[in-house]
């Protein structure tokens, strides 16, 4: 699929067995109200999926990434007729990085949320579930 046409990127940060996430604003006008989602967000102009996630990663968290630590992505086609197809980076956070967060005005709260609990979460994203799950059985199979 094309890098150049797309409508946002996410970002499933790890440190060690857990995983980067917020809970959505709970505004009945937004998608996913309430809900556990990860870093990341849509395109502004001209972004390649990295700057749009790490772009992203920046305003939400104030935490600045070199698109290096990106170590996978992958693109999802749209879940929606007439929606452009979507991305999703894994990488690392160490420690400094976690202690380092300042979250920003977008969400109610952030946390560190064990793999398992986020997968199985009712109010997890279901298509980020979904596709960090591809993730994952891509490195067992390494």
């Amino acid at each position: 699929m094309s890098r150049h046409a797309f409508n946002g990127a996410k970002l499933a940060l790890l440190c060690a067995d857990q995983i980067l996430v917020y809970q959505r604003d709970d505004k009945p006008d937004i998608p996913w109200p309430g809900l556990w989602d990860l870093p990341g967000g849509g395109r502004e102009e001209g972004e390649t999926p990295e700057r749009c996630a790490l772009r992203e990663l920046d305003e939400e968290f104030g935490l600045v990434l070199d698109e290096a630590r990106l170590t996978w992505g992958r693109c999802y086609p749209p879940r929606q007729p007439g929606y452009l197809p979507s991305w999703l980076f894994a990488g690392e956070l160490h420690s400094a990085e976690i202690a380092a967060i300042r979250f920003g005005d977008e969400g109610q709260h952030w946390q560190l949320m064990s793999l398992a609990d986020f997968l199985a979460h009712p109010q997890g994203i279901p298509h980020l579930q979904e596709r960090l799950r591809d993730y994952l059985s891509e490195q067992e199979e390494r």
